[in-house]
């Protein structure tokens, strides 16, 4: 029967809250993930696929607001914040960042047993998440950060990863210099048009390992650029 109970992971790099999670989560009929740090829980969601994440924004390795960055660029399971940061500006972060709900510790189990019925009640849970997404032989393996075209590794910077991230998950459709420079560089780059022609030329040429890949990114004049859904 437990392959039939909700998913939940738990991350939080205080011991006794997932201690206090896992049994109280456990005796309402969900089966529970932990994972201490915010590199561990990135890696487990990736792999466990849960139904629901409990994030913690103060943790050891990356702020909770990185973290939930990073898992929504692939994933839109359900995020319920733990945070004992109460302030207005941490919970509009947080919901602007993704987050589903937002809770502040010491919190009542009752009140988080409500909020997680909510938020799963209202989560896409059939829908099929985009770990990978592809184009042709090109493969774009989100939460493992690579790219592979036939099976073959195709080495990255971090930076041209971020570009094709980008590209992909919006294949067939121009993406804006303007939306390209924010995503990878931040809002107080989005006027350097000149770093994505340097680096979009070098993605080209990685790509280029097959000759149907020479152009999949094409240049609209002026505007951005589209990869092509080949």
């Amino acid at each position: 029967m437990k392959e039939n109970l909700k998913k939940v992971l738990v991350i939080d790099d205080e011991a006794s809250i997932r201690k206090l999670l896992r049994v109280s989560l456990e005796a309402n009929a969900y089966q529970v993930e932990e994972a201490p740090s915010g590199r561990d829980g990135l890696a487990a969601a990736a792999s466990l696929r849960p139904d629901l994440v409990l994030l913690d924004l103060g943790l050891p390795d990356m702020t909770g607001l990185h973290v939930l960055s990073e898992l929504r660029s692939w994933s839109k399971v359900p995020v319920i914040v733990l945070t004992v940061q109460d302030s207005d500006n941490d919970k509009i972060a947080a919901l602007d960042g993704g987050a589903d709900d937002y809770i502040t510790k010491p919190f009542s189990v009752p009140e988080l047993l409500v909020r997680m019925r909510v938020a799963l009640r209202h989560s896409p849970q059939n829908a099929a998440e985009k770990t990978e997404m592809v184009s042709g032989p090109l493969k774009v393996d989100v939460p493992g950060h690579t790219v592979t075209v036939e099976g073959e590794l195709v080495k990255l910077t971090a930076t041209e990863f971020n570009i094709l991230k980008v590209l992909i998950k919006n294949k067939d459709k121009v993406v804006t210099h303007r939306m390209l420079l924010n995503e990878v560089w931040g809002p107080n780059s989005v006027e350097h048009t000149h770093y994505l022609r340097v680096y979009v030329g070098g993605l080209r040429k990685k790509l280029h390992i097959r000759e149907e890949l020479a152009e999949i990114i094409v240049t609209e004049a002026g505007v951005g650029y589209r990869l092509l859904d080949l």
